[in-house]
């Protein structure tokens, strides 16, 4: 049973940690019956937390466009010939390496871009890690193959800030679609219109959206790491 609770609106935190995403849960909880009926029925999503750096921001990018399972293969082979996975040892496999392991031609400028950066000093992923939401995105977004979606995944999953909201990921697309009985997939602007309810716990709703798309709408509801 979902205890319901009554919250004031709590102040931007730096980070989520297991005391606030057990009381976000809660306040989403009271202000979407939706969510609260989620929870009701398929407990509490995991928190779903990645490490911040390199590795995990070029796993976001491997993971744009494609099916989660497809990346988290090529990701695995990566993982298996640079290791440990530095900008510095995955600049070395040149396109040959890179196309047997499952890498597009895309996906290979984009991932070099990354590591060119890094090594460069363009980017200071630990230095961005104390940075506001906006310079994180401004600066993320300066490496080409970098979009809102990947900032948004990096700010959601690694950083773990509780109010960054992907408005653009297709499961949080189709879970809204279905919670909320819609006749056609809502668009971006209609998404973060309708989520502007949910602040100052976007990130955490977000895992709400996903935990039902996984849990209801295909079956994979043991997936704790996405």
């Amino acid at each position: 049973m979902i205890l319901k609770e009554t919250f004031t609106q709590t102040p931007e935190l730096e980070s989520l940690t297991q005391e606030t995403f057990t009381h976000a849960l809660m306040a989403l909880a009271n202000l979407d019956s939706d969510f609260a009926q989620i929870l009701e029925t398929f407990g509490p999503p995991p928190i779903w937390q990645r490490e911040t750096g390199f590795p995990t921001l070029l796993r976001i990018i491997l993971e744009q466009q494609v099916s989660l399972a497809a990346a988290r293969a090529v990701f695995t082979r990566l993982c298996n010939v640079a290791e440990p996975l530095t900008p510095e040892n995955f600049l070395k496999l040149d396109d040959v390496q890179l196309r047997g392991i499952g890498f597009s031609r895309q996906k290979m400028l984009y991932c070099r871009e990354l590591a060119n950066a890094i090594r460069n000093g363009q980017l200071d992923l630990i230095k961005l890690e104390t940075m506001d939401e906006t310079t994180i995105r401004t600066e993320l977004k300066r490496i080409k193959g970098i979009g809102d979606w990947t900032v948004d995944i990096y700010l959601l999953m690694a950083l773990q800030r509780p109010d960054v909201f992907p408005k653009g990921d297709l499961g949080v697309i189709i879970a809204l679609q279905k919670l909320k009985g819609l006749t056609t997939r809502p668009t971006p602007a209609q998404i973060e219109a309708i989520a502007q309810h949910w602040r100052p716990w976007r990130a955490v709703a977000t895992r709400i959206l996903w935990h039902y798309y996984l849990s209801a709408l295909t079956g994979n509801s043991k997936l704790k790491k996405l």
